[in-house]
């Protein structure tokens, strides 16, 4: 057994472990990517990627049913399942290809197998063969899972995690969906759209919970009009299925509800498990690796980033923990990262995008501030499209004109925030923003707006 010597080994190929490959290649590092599934990790092959565009199919299906709207007469379309699970796979797979190509154009070595922190590097157990390589620095990018409720173990057919709601076995007529956060209420809107009778419920008083109130207080608004049955603030569930459907009991409703799918959407749990950490000083909280702001553990050369490590758990902070934490090897200097300018999206109908403080955080942690809100509904662009649901708001420190935060609910608002994100990394106050000019007609002119309505200068409303 012959040991191969890498300046970094990075475990786990997602959004995470494969861009600190790439970074840690283009820096000059001999670089070795492990991972036990497939390129592009669970973001790329059962989350992020694979989702959207099955939202993609099922938001062309709700246009085309509305297209008279906008003077096209269609018949009544017809979702076809299937065919959306199978655009959806190819999506996935063309990605994961692209993944393999960058690995192998920056020279990264990827071994397929399991591996384990193994003295000064790492061992590799392949189905016919186990490697040690020997790696000055080893990253652990191993991801996460879906957090299993007691008594809901998933089993392929009735009850599920993301990975059976992105291929289902077939299409259920009534689903529990157990999670209010992004992925559940991303599932839950999907479904609906096909016609399922969906139930969606959350521990949490308000769904999306992570967002401003404004925000979770329309989206619930829009949740229900869609036909989405809320049950919040309820404490806990029981299930039974003494036929072909289950039956679950919710403390929060007086009535159980019968469903032919529950589906898990409760969080997640960091894959930690089989590492070798109990021969290490890496400390353990909560199923999540503790590191510092550039990703390094309590064991020297041992580094954890993305979903293993601590939140937010999305794939774009995954990546940019990856680029902070292999500069910071190379002996760069990086900007160290602050997670409360890592932005969020969520992409079911409408969707939602924020970045920074919600007004209560602000509020909490002190701030007197300055609120500015734009309605879609006044928005030129947004009326063109027929898609005036929503707005954004804008969170500013009264005193010294700093933005704190943003959030918007509407069509495509994901493809939005990136700008109050730019600004927030480049430290403008009102100031520039006020003076800044939004092209027109765009639905970007209510991100302008909501700063002028924070000065008492909104022009269209």
């Amino acid at each position: 057994m012959s040991e191969k010597q890498y300046d970094v080994a990075v475990i786990g190929a997602g959004p995470g472990g494969y861009v600190a490959a790439i970074r840690a290649a283009q820096l000059g590092l001999r670089t070795v990517l492990v991972e036990r599934a497939e390129l592009g990790g669970v973001c790329l092959n059962w989350g992020c990627i694979p989702t959207k565009a099955l939202l993609r199919s099922a938001d062309v299906l709700r246009l085309v049913r509305r297209a008279e709207q906008f003077g096209v007469n269609t018949s009544s379309p017809v979702a076809d399942l299937q065919a959306m699970v199978a655009r959806s796979r190819g999506v996935a797979s063309q990605l994961q290809r692209g993944v393999a190509h960058l690995m192998k154009k920056n020279g990264v070595h990827v071994i397929q197998g399991s591996a384990v922190l193994h003295g000064k590097g790492v061992r590799v157990t392949q189905t016919n063969a186990v490697l040690d390589l020997h790696a000055t620095h080893r990253i652990l990018a191993t991801g996460a899972r879906a957090r299993i409720l007691p008594g809901l173990e998933p089993d392929g057919s009735t009850i599920w995690t993301y990975r059976e709601a992105l291929k289902p076995p077939v299409q259920p007529k009534r689903m529990l969906v157990v999670g209010a956060g992004a992925i559940g209420v991303e599932f839950a809107c999907f479904y609906q759209a096909l016609g399922v009778q969906v139930t969606l419920v959350d521990r949490a008083e308000r769904v999306l919970p992570a967002e401003d109130e404004d925000v979770s207080a329309l989206m619930a608004k829009a949740l229900r009009e869609q036909g989405i049955a809320l049950v919040l603030d309820n404490a806990g569930l029981s299930a039974e299925r003494p036929g072909d459907a289950w039956t679950v009991h919710l403390d929060a409703s007086p009535a159980p509800v019968q469903v032919d799918v529950i589906l898990q959407a409760a969080g997640i749990v960091g894959n930690v498990e089989g590492l070798g950490l109990e021969q290490t000083a890496v400390q353990v909280r909560d199923t999540h690796i503790v590191t510092d702001r550039f990703g390094a553990t309590h064991e020297s050369g041992v580094y954890a980033i993305g979903d293993v490590a601590q939140g937010p758990w999305l794939a774009h902070k995954a990546s940019h923990e990856a680029v902070l934490c292999i500069e910071k090897i190379a002996g760069l200097n990086p900007h160290p990262l602050n997670t409360d300018r890592v932005p969020a999206c969520t992409y079911g109908f409408p969707q939602v995008a924020h970045v920074g403080l919600t007004e209560r955080q602000a509020r909490e942690r002190g701030h007197q501030v300055r609120i500015g809100r734009f309605p879609f509904s006044a928005n030129g662009k947004a009326i063109a499209l027929g898609a005036t649901e929503g707005f954004v708001k804008v969170v500013f420190d009264a005193g010294s004109g700093e933005l704190l935060g943003a959030h918007m609910i509407g069509e495509e608002v994901t493809e939005m925030i990136q700008g109050y994100g730019l600004a927030m990394g480049l430290e403008t106050t009102e100031a520039e923003l006020l003076h800044t000019i939004f092209a027109h007609p765009t639905q970007s002119e209510a991100m302008h707006e909501a700063v002028l309505s924070a000065y008492g200068r909104a022009i269209h409303i």
